[in-house]
């Protein structure tokens, strides 16, 4: 039951746009206490058909640049196989701490977003 919940709320995060998997990889690390490794594998598992789902959501409401997206998608891919091969030959403690300074930066990103964005409404007022 809890990985139907799990996979739920990231797949509700992740159809916003803001990283489902992020979430996913936390919550299966930290509360199922699954490997990060195996985590990071079950995320890319989930993003195929997460992905596919809100690719179609955006299609039907005409928010892709088709044209953007394959040229990301390309270098993406190129990404994605040297990343896997990087991780592969970590340390899974190492792995864990650099996933959790990653989400310490989107963290200080985001709040400094809201703050800069906050400031902005307050100026137009």
């Amino acid at each position: 039951m809890v990985y139907i919940l799990i996979g739920f709320v990231s797949g509700i995060v992740s159809g916003t746009g803001m990283g489902g998997g992020t979430i996913l990889i936390f919550l299966l690390t930290f509360l199922m206490g699954v490997e990060q490794h195996i985590a990071q594998g079950i995320n890319l598992i989930f993003f195929i058909p997460a992905s596919l789902a809100s690719i179609f959501v955006n299609i039907k409401n005409n928010n892709l640049s088709l044209k953007n997206g394959i040229i990301i998608s390309i270098f993406g891919i190129l990404g994605a196989i040297n990343g896997a091969n990087i991780s592969l030959n970590m340390d899974v403690n190492i792995l864990k701490k650099s996933f959790g300074i990653f989400l310490i930066l989107i963290t200080i990103n985001e709040i400094y977003s809201i703050i800069k964005q906050n400031k902005k409404a307050k100026n137009k007022q």
